[in-house]
């Protein structure tokens, strides 16, 4: 078991109740055997300066090395506590910034006034941030930190560590990323079939949207009338960050099976006069500790440069989304309205009396485990019934739901960051299970307007306005007229 002195100094009882909980379930695997973790952290990172020159940081390459391996040494479970410990103890020095605080007050003139601000600035930089600057001179040292920021994230999700501490380095970690990671540090590369094995593999592996099926389904979708491109950095090689799927039609698709599902065969060319559209189907993050470290938005930027290129002609450009989380908030409403035994107020009574007879009573739950099962889909008649109540709630879903202002649905939040119009639902357009449970098989594209995106993106990020199209404005009109939520 870990040694008693894991537990936290007096007052930090959040951090101290992650480490007692530690303690007691976890024991240090083989490959953690050796320095202890007090040892670990008065080498590497007690003794740190915020002050500290970069050039002495090689004085210390195998203390921060050792640090790396003990760290990747510990187990999932184990993270935690070490994370709540190295946070809690080896942060800010509060009273040295209490003390520098009362010299600020005091300091007279620019010159001493300039100097007091100085101390206090590198004093308010926790003495784990000089580590992680060690880190980043390691050969694999970015993919450290961002591996270390998944873990951190973790914990605050988890609830496995929940502490200002832990807050606290991740909002370090965040800001150090985004800056590391900023558009002028990025490559962009198109992905074919000639780009590495390892390479395909990892993107297979990381699509998040559509998942691939085999090497046949890959080949496919880097092949003809299918563009892939992602997002590299030169400080993790041979690691896509981010992914983007094209397709190239002549119109706006409305179902993503059309893309997916009966690709171009890999050996025929392509008929650039058939060309005039490109399709966002697929964008998938890699890199978890890269959450909100906004990399999608630049990239569909730079690939519509890149196709404007190939293809002059080419006047359209849209995505065909997902709409995740629909189904569940539309069965959590179903939820509230069963709870709070009130009468239906998301069908009119036409609906709700074709429903009844087709599924019977009481008519919302039986709804609400129809959508949750997708039982509902198995019945041509209910599917038929279901089109227009669902469309109409989707769109108040996308349109009127929000988060802090901005819209509830993240895809949606994305797209309108980037200046896009919410522009047309799609029935059925998405019929794979996960498509029915997610979205109950709906999709929509966001349409790129590029005359317009910037103004667009403005719009929304300072006043949440929404650009949508007739379709979307009507289904929303419909759902404030036939709803009362």
């Amino acid at each position: 078991l870990l040694p008693p002195l894991l537990l936290l100094r007096a007052g930090r009882r959040q951090a101290a109740a992650a480490v007692r909980g530690y303690r007691d379930r976890a024991r240090f695997s083989s490959a953690a055997q050796g320095p202890d973790m007090d040892e670990i952290l008065r080498r590497t990172v007690e003794a740190c300066e915020p002050r500290e020159k970069p050039a002495l940081a090689a004085l210390y390459e195998e203390q921060t090395r050792e640090f790396v391996r003990f760290y990747r040494g510990l187990s999932a479970e184990q993270r935690p506590g070490f994370l709540s410990r190295l946070t809690a103890e080896c942060g800010v020095e509060h009273g040295r910034v209490s003390d520098l605080c009362g010299r600020l007050a005091e300091a007279r003139g620019e010159g001493p006034l300039l100097q007091a601000e100085q101390r206090l600035r590198s004093c308010l930089t926790p003495r784990y941030s000089v580590l992680i600057s060690r880190i980043c001179g390691l050969e694999d040292g970015v993919k450290f930190i961002v591996d270390l920021r998944a873990d951190v994230l973790r914990c605050l999700e988890t609830k496995a560590a929940d502490s200002p501490h832990i807050r606290e380095m991740e909002g370090t970690l965040k800001k150090l990323l985004s800056n590391w990671f900023s558009i002028g540090f990025l490559k962009l590369e198109r992905i074919t079939w000639q780009s590495s094995c390892d390479l395909l593999e990892k993107i297979s592996q990381y699509e998040a949207v559509h998942p691939v099926r085999s090497w046949t389904d890959i080949k496919r979708r880097v092949g003809p009338y299918r563009r892939c491109y992602v997002f590299t950095h030169s400080a993790m090689p041979g690691e896509p960050l981010v992914v983007l799927h094209v397709a190239l039609t002549d119109d706006i698709s409305k179902n993503v099976q059309i893309i997916v599902g009966r690709d171009p065969s890999p050996e025929i060319a392509e008929d650039v006069n058939k060309i005039t559209t490109a399709i966002f189907y697929s964008i998938s993050s890699t890199q978890p500790g890269l959450h909100q470290v906004h990399l999608g938005n630049y990239l569909i930027k730079r690939v519509v440069k890149e196709l404007q290129g190939e293809f002059p002609h080419m006047k359209q450009f849209s995505s065909l989304s997902p709409i995740p989380g629909f189904t569940k908030w539309l069965a959590g409403i179903i939820s509230d309205q069963m709870k709070e035994g009130t009468t239906n107020r998301i069908l009119t009574q036409a609906e709700s009396k074709e429903i009844q007879e087709i599924v019977g009573v009481p008519v919302l739950e039986t709804l609400k485990r129809l959508l949750i099962t997708n039982e509902w889909m198995k019945t041509e008649k209910l599917v038929q019934v279901l089109e227009l109540p669902l469309m109409r709630l989707c769109a108040w879903y996308l349109y009127g739901e929000k988060h802090r202002g901005a819209a509830l649905n993240s895809v949606a939040n994305f797209h309108l960051q980037n200046g896009a119009v919410m522009w047309r639902l799609n029935w059925l357009a998405n019929t794979s299970p996960r498509g029915i449970s997610s979205s109950s098989g709906i999709m929509v594209n966001y349409r790129y307007f590029l005359e317009d995106t910037n103004y667009n993106s403005v719009q929304y990020l300072k006043t949440r306005h929404i650009e949508a199209s007739e379709q979307i404005l009507s289904l929303v009109a419909q759902f404030q007229k036939t709803s009362k939520l």
